[in-house]
């Protein structure tokens, strides 16, 4: 008997776990036959679509590691092979983080294409069951955003797939009709969702209106993300949605819930799945031998000196941004000193201090498993997006009102702590300062590099634009990545993908 191997058969069964308090609640089946009989049901089914996203196989760790290992703000400090070849851009198609997030994501989507197929067995009105399956068309544009950004042309699955044979010898879909269709389930997400939601982790209308902006920012369709953002800012109020007068809150597990910056959010709030299902950021991104968390953190993702030392001094986002200070052994030292814990990956840098400073009550040891609240759009964002656009159209005023909007925060200082555990209050400074003539498309994506350093966007920003031959040259933050070309802005498949689909083609370069 012939035996199909195809990882889609994987996406088809799986436990749907609900994740609108991230408990745990398998109840998920190869057939959906049955067991969509009301809304509840279509909504533990988007829940398990979102809950593979807080997969450490996913923004827990594979994902998130390897945007930022292949940025230009954060360096690698293990050896272990696969992230050289994220850091290094010599990734093989084998490549375990790959391969790791690619399965996760496709798992994803299965599980958003059985809630909106199992919702057709629903009897009740439109205004009832749209709003809560139209969460699952977000989510699925969520997952086919990262995937045509990472890999270009990849299968498209819109529905539940039941025959592995078919399944098998799936193409891909071209670049154009997967953007397509992200902007149709995105369309139909702003049609049906909610102003606002009970959680930020739920997808509201703001949420699928500040998706379309950004998608079509990524495509050059300047006026387009103009005004799809500029919807987002004039509806603020609507939408519950404004910049946090305390930066630090963005980053703090015991207060992000208050807050009503982030747009959308992936909850980690104490969640560990089997399998290390859980967030690992903290200590991927973390000082070896710190005295906090239980053991401190592992020394992997580091930024470089030099992303420090040209980031001005007065600019709050800095200090909120980056560990300048730790005890490590009972000693307070300066990152100067960092390396006293004697491990050979500890570097004499500033770190990245965004998650292992508050990662709340529940964080395990080295700061696993954290309360983070992950803001994979927030409103500072929207209001960058609508800058970069404005400056496309000509609309000079516009970017330069939103980017000061941004910087206007970042000026206004506020409580944190240090590394050592020290509450601090910065005050208010001078710095950055207010733009001022003509706003340029650098100007902008360099405030996206300090306002969103280190959450894992650096990396899109670098593809979109094309820019890699400058920020990976000698002059770089990192110096000079001699391994990349232009090949690079896209991964390549994964190799046991191939081998089991001959209609699948590999990326140029690989």
């Amino acid at each position: 008997m012939k035996t199909y191997k195809y990882i889609f058969l994987l996406l088809v069964g799986f436990a749907i776990v609900g994740c609108s308090d991230l408990e745990e609640k398998p109840v998920g089946l190869l057939a959906p036959d049955g067991f969509f009989q009301s809304t509840s049901d279509i909504q533990t089914a988007v829940d398990g679509s979102l809950t593979h996203a807080i997969n450490e196989k996913f923004w827990g760790r594979k994902l998130s590691i390897a945007l930022m290992l292949r940025s230009d703000m954060v360096n690698l400090q293990s050896t272990q092979t696969r992230r050289v070849e994220m850091n290094d851009m010599t990734t093989l198609s084998s490549n375990g983080m790959l391969t790791e997030f690619w399965l996760k994501t496709y798992q994803g989507i299965a599980a958003a294409n059985l809630a909106i197929a199992g919702s057709a067995d629903v009897a009740v009105s439109d205004e009832l069951k749209n709003p809560v399956t139209a969460q699952a068309y977000f989510a699925r544009a969520f997952y086919y955003f990262h995937l045509v950004r990472q890999f270009g042309a990849v299968p498209y699955l819109d529905a539940p797939v039941t025959d592995a044979e078919v399944a098998g010898s799936i193409a891909r879909t071209s670049v154009e009709e997967v953007y397509s269709n992200i902007l149709s389930d995105l369309e139909y997400a702003k049609q049906w969702l909610p102003n606002t939601q009970a959680s930020r982790a739920m997808p509201s209308r703001a949420a699928a209106s500040s998706y379309i902006a950004l998608v079509h920012l990524t495509m050059g369709n300047y006026q387009n993300a103009y005004d799809e953002a500029k919807e987002v800012i004039d509806n603020k109020g609507l939408y519950n949605l404004d910049l946090d007068p305390n930066f630090q809150n963005l980053f703090n597990a015991e207060v992000i819930d208050g807050s009503i910056e982030p747009i959308f959010a992936l909850d980690y709030n104490n969640f560990e799945a089997p399998n290390n299902g859980y967030d690992q950021i903290a200590p991927m991104t973390g000082i070896r031998g710190d005295d906090r968390n239980e053991g401190g953190g592992w020394s992997v993702a580091v930024p470089t000196l030099a992303v420090y030392d040209t980031w001005p001094v007065g600019d709050y986002r800095r200090a909120v941004s980056m560990e300048e200070e730790a005890s490590i052994g009972g000693a307070v030292v300066d990152y100067t000193q960092f390396d006293i814990s004697g491990h050979e990956h500890a570097a004499n840098q500033p770190y990245i201090a965004k998650y292992s400073r508050y990662p709340g009550a529940f964080a395990r040891g080295s700061g696993r498993a954290t309360s983070h609240n992950y803001s994979m759009m927030r409103y500072a964002e929207v209001l960058l997006i609508a800058a970069e656009a404005a400056v496309e159209i000509g609309n000079n005023a516009a970017a330069t009102t939103y980017i000061n909007e941004v910087r206007a925060r970042a000026r206004m200082g506020g409580e944190t702590k240090t590394g050592a555990g020290v509450a601090v209050t910065v005050p208010a400074s001078d710095v950055p300062a207010d733009i001022t003539g003509t706003v340029t498309v650098n100007d902008v994506l360099e405030e996206r590099r300090l306002e969103l350093a280190f959450e894992c966007k650096r990396w899109y920003d670098i593809a979109r634009r094309k820019i890699g031959d400058t920020v990976f040259s000698a002059s770089g933050l990192e110096g000079a990545k001699p391994n990349f070309d232009s090949n690079d802005y896209l991964l390549p498949l994964p190799g046991d993908e191939l081998e089991r689909n001959s209609n699948l083609t590999q990326n140029p370069g690989y």
